[in-house]
């Protein structure tokens, strides 16, 4: 009876690394009612008093419980963009509603690009997963 204990608790503890293990990068941020995921590139925010810019930083991205809200935390002391709204385009792209060729934001399964610009505030982010 141990034995056949020990061979269970074995074979849960290797059915959960597996499981955690498998949750890749390839969750797609548009077809998932859940979404959290680490972009990593180049990052940058400018605004009246702050200039920064990194080459090597990193954007977690989450969908809040809307359904078409995401969250961007930003690395390297840039502030946050929260509850910003998205449009479907295409089969996995998503693109910020009120778009322009001047402010825009865009997601999909291994790219983000940010260009925003909100009350003389500039967020930019050329990252990939």
């Amino acid at each position: 009876m141990k034995k056949a204990i020990r061979i269970l608790g074995a074979f849960l503890l290797l059915f959960f690394v597996v499981t955690a293990v498998s949750c890749s990068d390839d969750d797609d941020p548009a077809n998932n009612d859940f979404f959290a995921g680490t972009y990593k590139g180049s990052v940058g925010y400018n605004d009246s008093d702050n200039n920064i810019s990194s080459n090597d930083g990193s954007v977690f991205v989450t969908k809040i419980a809307s359904g078409t809200k995401y969250n961007f935390a930003f690395s390297n002391g840039i502030p946050d963009l929260n509850g910003v709204e998205f449009n479907k385009q295409g089969d996995n792209t998503l693109v910020m509603v009120g778009s322009t060729a001047t402010s825009y934001i865009r997601i999909d399964n291994n790219d983000l690009k940010i260009l925003y610009i909100k009350d003389g505030k500039t967020w930019t982010a050329n990252c990939t997963r």
